[in-house]
């Protein structure tokens, strides 16, 4: 497994959650990461990305000011924590390593992808 992202669960609005993707060496290093989120019947999203040392980062319009990305690169991983949720942050949450060294929004830039991790959100 080159990504393993993990965090996920069932959390009251409001509350908060902070998913971990750990990554292989080799995909991780120098290369952004991004975290990606599908919803049932919906279309993957993106929802945060950051550069491959961390001077850079991205939000969704939908999640700005409530998520944070961030990475710690001597654990190779990338963090997405989360705050104030609401009932429509529920879905599958992906992270993803880049094809290259700067963020993207595009889902085709990123080479691998995690498993993914369920969040649920409460109303």
């Amino acid at each position: 497994v080159q990504l393993q992202a993990s965090g996920g669960g069932l959390v009251q609005t409001g509350g908060s959650l902070r998913l971990s993707c750990v990554a292989s060496r080799r995909i991780f290093s120098n290369n952004g990461m991004g975290w990606f989120r599908q919803a049932p019947g919906k279309e993957r999203e993106f929802v945060s990305a950051i550069s491959w040392n961390g001077d850079s980062t991205a939000y969704a319009d939908s999640v700005k000011g409530r998520f944070t990305v961030s990475r710690d690169n001597a654990k190779n991983a990338v963090y997405l924590l989360m705050n104030s949720l609401k009932p429509e942050d529920s879905a599958i949450y992906y992270c993803a390593a880049g094809r290259g060294s700067w963020w993207s929004r595009g889902s085709d830039n990123y080479a691998y992808w995690g498993q993914g991790t369920q969040v649920t959100v409460s109303s």
